[in-house]
């Protein structure tokens, strides 16, 4: 897929899917192929998929490689799916090969997680990634420390489609923005929903969502309303999206991956714990709570699919 290409779906909502795992904790390719048909079929620009929602670390290669086929199959075309690579730079190109082969539209590489990484060259893995990829690359930055000009060096690569920027340093991205080619990547909200009016004032196109996993229409009714310059509008669904987000961050955002996963198996597509370090289940309390929730959600029509069809045609 080219990059201009990659670079208009980027100003969509770039969902990240689950991975589901089966009774004895594999990786459950036919159900991980279900969840992404669904969040294709529901309209999502942009699919991403072994993203931190789809547990990327606790993936080892192979799994992750089972994962990316599993996005392509489910989506099966309706959009772009970008592939997250990362670990080791060797490990990411080859990664990255092999996203290419099995007909991956781009791939994102995850922040680099050496505790010695120094922020000039966490710009070098990026580019250097970049200039290896048979893929457009989308470049995931979680980490503080840069400056302006490091981050435009990013922008600017000719084979980076976006950035991911995943901090709340709002000064940062609003001095990179218009000091960085126009033409080159895209600025993208790594921080969902509940950032985006906020980073989409700062001059980010786009965002990432984990809530797309079980209520798609709440994601898009954000980036419609975000579109069409109505922040007010968007604030209003933001503000619906609250408890389940704040839900998210519980235990140092231990629950994150763990509240969207307890929705999806609420759904009726029972796609298993979380693998540690993450929490693996709620305790009775936050899941009456979730429930209560989306039971809510379900009742105003936010959530797009029926539980019983859902058991149905799983």
């Amino acid at each position: 897929m080219s990059i201009a290409i990659m670079r208009k779906a980027l100003k969509g909502v770039s969902g990240v899917p689950v991975t589901a795992y089966d009774a004895g904790g594999e990786v459950e390719p036919r159900i991980t192929g279900k969840v992404y048909e669904r969040v294709a079929v529901a309209g999502i620009h942009n699919i991403v998929a072994a993203g931190n929602t789809g547990e990327f670390y606790a993936l080892t290669p192979q799994e992750i490689r089972i994962v990316h086929e599993a996005a392509v199959s489910g989506v099966d075309g309706r959009a772009p799916v970008t592939a997250a690579i990362g670990r080791s730079l060797r490990e990411a190109i080859e990664m990255a090969r092999n996203a290419a082969a099995i007909g991956a539209s781009a791939v994102m590489s995850h922040q680099p997680v050496d505790p010695f990484a120094a922020p000039s060259a966490q710009i070098d893995y990026f580019c250097d990634l970049a200039d290896a990829s048979p893929l457009p690359l989308v470049a995931y930055v979680r980490a503080e420390g840069f400056t302006v000009a490091e981050i435009v060096r990013l922008a600017n690569h000719d084979n980076i489609a976006g950035i991911k920027f995943a901090t709340t340093d709002l000064m940062l991205l609003s001095r990179a923005i218009p000091a960085a080619d126009p033409n080159g990547a895209l600025f993208v909200c790594g921080l969902a929903e509940s950032w985006a009016p906020t980073f989409t004032a700062a001059g980010a196109r786009g965002f990432t969502s984990g809530l797309v996993n079980v209520a798609p229409r709440l994601s898009l009714a954000v980036h419609e309303a975000l579109d069409k310059g109505d922040f007010a509008a968007a604030r209003a669904i933001v503000n619906k999206l609250e408890p389940f987000e704040r839900m998210r961050t519980k235990f140092r955002n231990g629950a994150n991956v763990t509240v969207v996963k307890e929705a999806v198996t609420f759904s009726g597509l029972d796609v298993g714990p979380v693998r540690v370090p993450g929490l693996p289940q709620l305790d009775a309390h936050d899941r009456d709570e979730l429930h209560r929730l989306l039971r809510g959600w379900e009742a105003a029509g936010d959530i797009q699919t029926d539980r019983q069809d859902i058991k149905a045609a799983g």
